[in-house]
């Protein structure tokens, strides 16, 4: 019999754990992890946790409470973790790009069904996430390759997403997106990006056109100090 922690400091057992299927998991609590899963539980899905190393998963359960007994749930086995969402469950990784994701799609994949949906929300390769949703094929695993852009803050508060996957897929988690995105004008700052590897792809444009601008910014800067220094 194993025991789960809640952020209202409640600890349910297992036969009460099975009635109370959480919306969306997420694996991977670093800050953008932790503050992403914040940013779900605040709009109202109900969010399960997990982390490879469990401290993680108590902070993130403690920061739950601390803002407002946010609707998150902590979990520091992973077939526990996976057992704890709604069918067919849809769980966002963000861990560090390459093999680790490859790592974590092997542990959570173990323990999913087909039809189950993985959303990886690192700055991936795009032919990375198309070479791994031909490897989830065969057990009807979706994959999806999402950016995530507005760093640590924007995760927390609203960031901007780019999701590229199978449409049937993305039509899983467009709700917890479109409510979990920066809102501008009374829009979400995400859409559909198109088929898997898209959204890596709109996300490598994207951070190229950023770059292009602190490029700029910089050498702005440089030529007036030049031209102050001179004067």
């Amino acid at each position: 019999m194993s025991y789960h922690q809640y952020s209202n400091n409640y600890i349910y057992k297992d036969e009460i754990i099975n009635n109370m299927s959480c919306d969306v998991g997420l694996y991977g609590l670093a800050v953008m992890g932790q503050n992403f899963a914040l940013n779900m539980a605040e709009h109202g899905f109900k969010v399960s946790v997990c982390n490879r190393s469990p401290s993680k998963v108590d902070t993130t359960v403690a920061r739950a409470k601390d803002e407002g007994n946010l609707p998150l749930e902590g979990h520091k086995d992973v077939k526990e973790f996976v057992a704890s969402l709604s069918v067919p469950r849809k769980i966002v990784i963000l861990v560090m790009a390459g093999k680790p994701v490859d790592a974590t799609i092997a542990l959570l994949s173990e323990h999913m069904e087909p039809g189950d949906v993985i959303i990886d929300g690192g700055n991936e390769w795009y032919p990375n996430s198309v070479r791994r949703a031909e490897e989830l094929k065969p057990k009807g695993i979706h994959f999806i390759g999402m950016g995530i852009s507005g760093g640590e803050e924007g995760a927390r508060k609203g960031p901007s997403l780019m999701p590229g996957g199978p449409r049937e897929a993305y039509d899983l988690i467009e709700p917890i997106l479109t409510k979990c995105a920066a809102q501008v004008d009374g829009e979400a700052c995400t859409g559909y990006c198109g088929p898997i590897g898209a959204g890596n792809y709109v996300k490598m444009v994207h951070n190229g056109i950023e770059y292009g601008d602190m490029q700029l910014i910089g050498e702005c800067y440089d030529i007036l100090k030049a031209c102050m220094e001179n004067i």
